[in-house]
């Protein structure tokens, strides 16, 4: 019989070990030392824009207008002028730092009691996060100084802010790889017991990840990234990495125990997991692609990290691996913990435990099961019929008692719109002309008090910075940036040559998410056609490729339920260190969307397989669903254990959108290895009987797929026999 290409790689990796392990060792280094020599390229903020905001920093970017830094100060008294001293000492400190330009004079508030400093800091502002330090020093000292006469120091600016998250994503990323490597090496530990055998997969995933982080520096040069590209790569590689070699492992050692030799349980487990890993790997890599077709940077850069990602962890898996597997032999189960290394005298096939009692009423009452898990997950997905997405400004993402949120949210009440005005950009052939001037300052004098206008003659470009009321990305807010860009905007130029665009944070943000309401349908169309032809190709089932589609749905529309009450709500938000924001991150929902699809395929195509195996050996439909779910079980509670600690890690993090990852993936995985895997799965497949394999005419001409060594197994007489006497 002709293997299929897991095998044949399996049994070439294990004939030829040196190569395989040297080659991959070789392969990690080169691309951690020549990913590190290139270094990494981030996305800027021209490169971020989409929309009329876009166009308006692309119109600065082709002008070679640098948008400086800017940086506000509150200084704050008890009393109307007590700021005065404050703020007269605090900017000569500013301005013996060396690194301030354009400081103004404080700008009082309405009281008198709070004051404005304002102020730009030198250089390029891509440079502006490694030469603000000094700055962020004075202000620090001047906080101190003013605590005891009772004067209240706040900053907050596009430096201070940029260094803040920068240095909050690394303590993040730090945190995360002490914390869930641990984790998910301790779980190893109880699900094999052997410190070898649980050291092998996060040896390979760590390796992977190494190995990804390097190719990804080298593709940021063409596809520049955003701060956040690592985090989710790590958190992807770990999880995947982890999970693949655990599939592949368990079924070789569940081989050694039912009595093989070694190297037909290798090859046993080369033909089956490895299969299932690779279909996995590359249904989670087409799904990933489908975000490329959103129309934003930061999900082009967010697909090829997890494709890269996957990629190297699926090879790394049927290719290393089992060359290990083979260098080692028996000696995987070196280093045997006392108590966790037990197992049954019949072996690890042997049915029972928690994975036989939930399955045996569930094949027994296989439609009240059915609805009633649909209905438990239909009630989770409830709250998101009423989710609102929005960009998370900074002040947001820190925390409501964060120092960088509560200087946004002094500022703000003090001066509205001043951390975060909309930026009127016009572009015109004469910027000069008398027209042209006198809608300029028309438009300056009908934003009101605050608007600044700057002219860039040279360039023929001007800019408007427009105060917003409100917070400056509220309800308020929002209104008066649509009026300025319907209405105040079009007509203070009409019948004018020029261009002329509303840019700004509020700005991007509106933007942002109207792309991505546009580019959710196509991404959507793309996995869904993929994951419904991956399927139908591995299968030759059109019921177990809809069946798929629709699983996958429950689980994400669960995840977006649960993601909606913990942060929009903010129902048990507190439990995990967070607080209610009243709205998701608007990237989130896509991108859950299409990594639950490709994530949900490694416990899918992996229990599938198993049942189709058991299937073509000749037993009947509900037997077979009841050999390959308790096959798998521990497998698929072990990879979906690891998953979820590192998603929790995540969710444990300082910044609002890695927790908002961490949970809404975390609670999908969770609930698909439980409520889909263990309930609705087999109960579905069961009362579709012998429908679940059957091809139609017309797609006949698909190649099938055997298992290699499978021994054949006697069909019972009838299809209902009782599940009890399966074993």
């Amino acid at each position: 019989m002709r293997r299929n290409l897991a095998a044949r790689l399996g049994v070439w990796s294990a004939h030829h070990r040196k190569t395989a392990v040297l080659g991959w060792l070789v392969f990690v280094v080169l691309a951690t030392v020549i990913g590190g020599a290139t270094g990494t390229v981030t996305a800027s903020d021209e490169e971020m824009g989409v929309g009329d905001s876009g166009r308006a920093a692309e119109i600065l970017k082709d002008a070679g207008i640098d948008e400086p830094a800017g940086e506000l100060v509150l200084v704050g008294a008890r009393t109307a002028d007590g700021w005065r001293d404050a703020a007269a000492d605090l900017s000569q400190a500013l301005d013996a730092t060396g690194e301030v330009r354009g400081l103004k004079a404080p700008l009082p508030s309405e009281d008198g009691k709070d004051a404005l400093l304002r102020f730009e800091i030198k250089g390029a502002s891509d440079e502006a996060v490694d030469r603000v330090q000094p700055v962020l020093d004075a202000v620090a000292k001047a906080r101190a100084d003013g605590e005891a006469r009772g004067i209240s120091v706040y900053q907050f600016g596009d430096a201070s802010s940029e260094k803040e998250l920068s240095d909050l994503l690394a303590d993040d990323l730090k945190k995360a790889e002490f914390t869930a490597v641990p984790l998910a090496l301790g779980i190893l530990l109880i699900a094999f017991g052997a410190v070898v055998a649980a050291l092998l997969p996060v040896g390979l995933a760590l390796t992977a990840c190494v190995a990804a982080f390097g190719l990804l520096s080298l593709a940021s040069h063409q596809l520049h990234l955003f701060e956040t590209t690592y985090s989710v790569m790590f958190l992807m590689g770990l999880a995947v990495g982890v999970d693949y070699c655990l599939f592949y492992l368990r079924r070789e050692r569940d081989e050694r125990a039912a009595g093989r030799d070694a190297e037909t349980a290798l090859r046993i487990a080369a033909a089956t997991s490895g299969r299932a890993v690779l279909v996995s790997g590359l249904t989670v890599m087409v799904a990933m692609a489908g975000m490329f077709l959103s129309g934003l940077l930061l999900f082009k850069g967010f697909a090829v990290a997890t494709i890269l990602v996957v990629c190297v962890a699926m090879l790394g898996s049927v290719t290393v691996l089992p060359a290990l597997l083979a260098w080692l032999g028996d000696r995987i189960d070196a280093g045997r913990i006392p108590f966790l290394n037990r197992r049954a005298k019949k072996g690890a096939h042997a049915s029972g435990g928690l994975a036989g009692k939930v399955l045996r009423p569930v094949l027994a009452r296989p439609k009240f099961f059915a609805v009633g898990a649909t209905v438990l997950l239909l009630a989770l997905a409830a709250p998101a019929l009423g989710m609102k997405t929005e960009q998370l400004g900074l002040e947001k993402q820190f925390g409501s008692d964060a120092p960088l949120s509560v200087a946004y949210q002094e500022i703000t009440d003090e001066f509205p719109g001043g951390p975060a005005p909309a930026r009127v950009v016009v572009e015109a052939d004469d910027i000069g002309a008398q027209p042209v001037r006198d809608a300029l300052d028309a438009l300056t004098r009908k934003a009101g008090d605050g608007a600044e206008l700057t002219v860039h003659e040279a360039a023929g470009v001007a800019e408007i910075a427009v105060p917003l009321p409100g917070t400056g990305t509220d309800a308020e807010a929002k209104k008066a940036l649509h009026e300025l860009r319907d209405d105040t905007v079009p007509a203070a130029f009409d019948g004018l040559d020029v261009e002329a665009y509303v840019g700004g944070d509020l700005a991007s943000s509106e933007d942002f998410g109207d792309q991505l309401g546009k580019g959710i349908v196509p991404v959507f169309a793309f996995i869904t056609a993929v994951t419904f032809l991956l399927m139908l190709f591995s299968f030759r089932s059109v019921v177990i490729a809809v069946t798929s589609i629709a699983l996958n749905l429950l689980s994400v529309g669960a995840a977006y339920g649960v993601m909606t009450a913990v942060f929009q709500h903010g129902w048990g938000a507190e439990l995990i260190g967070s607080e209610k924001v009243g709205a998701v991150e608007n990237w989130m929902p896509l991108f859950v969307l299409v990594v639950l699809f490709g994530l949900s395929m490694d416990y899918h195509v992996f229990v599938v397989s198993r049942i189709r195996e058991s299937r073509d050996r000749g037993m009947d439909n509900r037997s077979a669903i009841h050999e390959g779910i308790m096959r798998t079980a521990g497998a698929v509670t072990g990879a979906a254990v690891i998953m979820v600690a590192v998603f929790a890690v995540f969710g444990t993090l300082s910044m609002q959108d890695m927790q908002q990852m961490g949970v809404g993936l975390g609670v999908a995985v969770l609930l698909d290895a439980t409520v889909v895997r263990m309930i609705l799965l087999p109960s579905l497949m069961t009362l579709l009987g012998e429908r679940n394999w059957h091809t139609p005419r017309y797609l006949r001409w698909l190649p099938k797929t055997a298992h290699e060594d499978a021994e054949p197994t006697a069909r019972p007489h009838a299809s209902n026999t009782p599940v009890q006497s399966v074993r």
